[in-house]
């Protein structure tokens, strides 16, 4: 799955992340739509440098990039080069031998994404290519992503052969409620087969996500203790501390839970809470994670309305900084009742966790930049320690997998204060990737690239995934729309009021997190 792990003697060397042992990349033509794209230069391309500092691509790659803006092979390569250079830093393009080799493997075809035209002069070049595999990498706006299908599929660019392979990789967001994602996959699986579609969310590319599953079904005493004996309850949270910036007119149609959670906390939810899958292989694990979002229960509008809070912040200020109100945000309706903050509360039916609350939360301009998987267990049914106050239970331990920044993992446990008196104390066992490995130049990018690449689907979204992500949160979808404003909150908060509410009423409250702070 993946990427493979790093040994411990690669630990601390100039590469970003070196892989030793690692088999490049089959040659491909990787065909990048949106090539001119804030995404292309701020993690496409640096992911691509990193991979050829790795190992993990060599002269067998050559990237055709596709874009409306006018220019040639230069103007790319110099757009591409000059905005990384100003960014700084490890992961940034410094002229090196990395960069020389990819960049004299850049190329530029300009036109219209829905134009027959561009099709027809792609298919010359993919004719005149050393190789016959190609991938094609949509980084434009999601309207986009089904024309761009069609009009592969209509030239015959789609078509594989047994020397030949030919991948679609698509960005999120896929669809916008159910019966649009329903609708998007039934046009793409029009053209193409499953097996040609990667469904790319970025969080599945960074190395905690991936870990999920190695700290579960790689340690009998994780495993043995993940159900609903043993855990009272799973939260889990993605904070942001940036605003909507220039991104108004897209947020002021999206909003925080469409662009969050049926993809992102979605995916992180399935990880902790999938079966264990009969192999390693993608459809195992896609297959597992399937049913575990299928699991999801799916609320009536009463029920939707009692475990759902959403929010939108005011007007502020953010670490010294003065934040407008996000209807004050440029290409954003003044009236707006579009959310910027969500929390849910969601049950998984199913033997394994029945009656575990799982709480989702997610937001922007928060007090802190945090994603994290905090898993409590259940409290010790009996103390018998005697200078513990009668009847106090010490306190429940916790897993906390921190995602980002500062990623790792923690394990909080009970143990003995030094002294005379039996005296408990929680303390934290940790591990922080940082500590270990060189892994800070990476965008997440990289293992989903060259798993595009080597075609290995298990880090990627399949179509009835997307769905049943959808079919849970549509309840939510269908109340919002009928009405209603969401709860105000300060920037530099953990969101309005209702949240803590909302968890409040079973006894909990939501974890602090120092991370980012």
């Amino acid at each position: 799955m993946g990427q493979p792990a790093m040994d411990e003697q690669a630990v601390g060397r100039a590469d970003p992340h070196p892989q030793d042992g690692v088999k490049p990349a089959p040659p491909v033509t990787l065909v990048i739509f949106g090539a001119t794209g804030d995404l292309t230069r701020r993690l496409l391309m640096p992911a691509l440098i990193n991979m050829t500092r790795g190992g993990m691509i060599d002269d067998g790659l050559s990237v055709l990039g596709i874009g409306i803006d006018e220019g040639d092979d230069a103007m790319l390569r110099e757009r591409i080069g000059s905005f990384q250079a100003e960014q700084g830093g490890e992961g940034a393009v410094d002229k090196g031998a990395a960069w020389h080799a990819l960049a004299e493997r850049i190329h530029y075809l300009r036109g219209d994404f829905t134009a027959d035209e561009v099709f027809i002069q792609l298919k010359e070049r993919l004719a005149a290519a050393p190789t016959g595999n190609a991938a094609f990498y949509l980084a434009t706006p999601s309207p986009f992503f089904g024309p761009i299908v069609e009009k592969l599929a209509q030239h015959g660019l789609t078509a594989q052969t047994p020397d030949a392979f030919r991948r679609i990789a698509i960005e999120k967001p896929f669809g916008h409620d159910l019966e649009s994602a329903r609708a998007l996959n039934a046009r793409i699986l029009a053209c193409v087969d499953e097996s040609q579609v990667y469904r790319i969310d970025h969080f599945l590319g960074k190395e905690t996500v991936q870990n999920i599953m190695t700290a579960r079904f790689g340690n009998t005493i994780v495993e043995s203790l993940w159900n609903n004996h043993y855990i009272d309850r799973v939260e889990i949270t993605a904070a942001e501390t940036v605003g909507i910036g220039t991104r108004g007119k897209f947020y002021d149609s999206t909003g925080a839970l469409r662009d969050m959670v049926p993809n992102h906390l979605f995916q992180l939810l399935a990880m902790v809470a999938m079966e264990a899958p009969n192999s390693f292989d993608a459809e195992a694990i896609r297959n597992e994670k399937g049913k575990m979002l299928a699991a999801i229960r799916r609320y009536s509008p009463e029920e939707a309305a009692k475990n759902a809070v959403r929010g939108q912040f005011v007007a502020g200020t953010l670490n010294g900084q003065a934040m407008p109100a996000y209807t004050d945000v440029p290409d954003v309706a003044p009236d707006s009742r579009m959310e910027t903050f969500v929390a849910l509360k969601l049950m998984v039916d199913s033997w394994r966790w029945a009656g575990v609350p799982f709480y989702l939360r997610t937001g922007k301009v928060m007090t802190a930049r945090d994603t994290e998987i905090v898993v409590t267990f259940k409290p010790v049914p009996f103390t018998q320690f005697g200078s513990v106050a009668e009847h106090q239970h010490p306190p429940a331990n916790r897993m906390i997998i921190q995602v980002q920044p500062d990623e790792g993992l923690s394990m909080e446990i009970v143990i003995k204060r030094p002294g005379l008196a039996v005296d408990t104390v929680p303390v934290s066992l940790d591990f922080r990737y940082a500590d270990r490995f060189d892994i800070g130049a990476l965008t997440g990018y990289e293992s989903l690239l060259y798993d595009l690449l080597t075609g290995d689907q298990t880090l990627f979204q399949r179509a009835d995934g997307i769905e049943a992500g959808w079919a849970a949160v549509q309840p939510f979808l269908d109340l919002w729309a009928k009405g209603g404003a969401p709860e105000p909150y300060e920037p530099g908060s953990m969101g309005p009021p209702g949240a803590a509410a909302l968890i409040e009423r079973d006894g909990h409250a939501w974890h602090v997190s120092t991370a980012g702070a």
